[in-house]
């Protein structure tokens, strides 16, 4: 079995990389890293490049874990590739990382990251970048 993120590259996708990577390392599990960033992909436009994902894979290499680093299926819906991708792979554990939100924005449903957690048919660690 294996652990999926999905990475971007920000605080909290950089949080929940760390703790899908611990996870892989306290369970023992392949480590299947989603680098679902794209041009348009998020609001700020953030792009993860090659540079983001040779460190990444380093540090999973210092961990000592094997990790698999898989390309997007160039989706909009962030939630849908990353649910669709969990059940392909059959993993253990989807890592997502939770950002801060305003009063307002705690009340809109619909974010990737509340879509993941209320569809998910597999656990679900969610990560806020100031608890790792």
């Amino acid at each position: 079995m294996s652990i999926l993120v999905g990475y971007v590259p920000t605080k909290v996708g950089e949080a929940a990389v760390r703790a899908a990577i611990s996870e892989a390392k306290l369970r023992n599990e392949e480590l299947l890293i989603v680098n679902s960033v794209r041009e348009g992909a998020l609001v700020d436009k953030s792009v993860a490049s090659a540079e983001d994902i040779e460190r990444i894979k380093q540090s999973t290499v210092d961990a000592g874990i094997k990790a698999r680093i898989l390309e997007s299926i160039h989706r909009d819906d962030l939630a849908e590739e990353i649910l669709d991708l969990a059940e392909k792979h059959d993993v253990s554990l989807i890592v997502i990382g939770l950002r801060q939100r305003s009063q307002v924005g705690k009340f809109i449903m619909g974010s990737h990251a509340q879509r993941i957690l209320l569809q998910a048919e597999h656990p679900v660690l969610a990560v806020k970048a100031d608890q790792v």
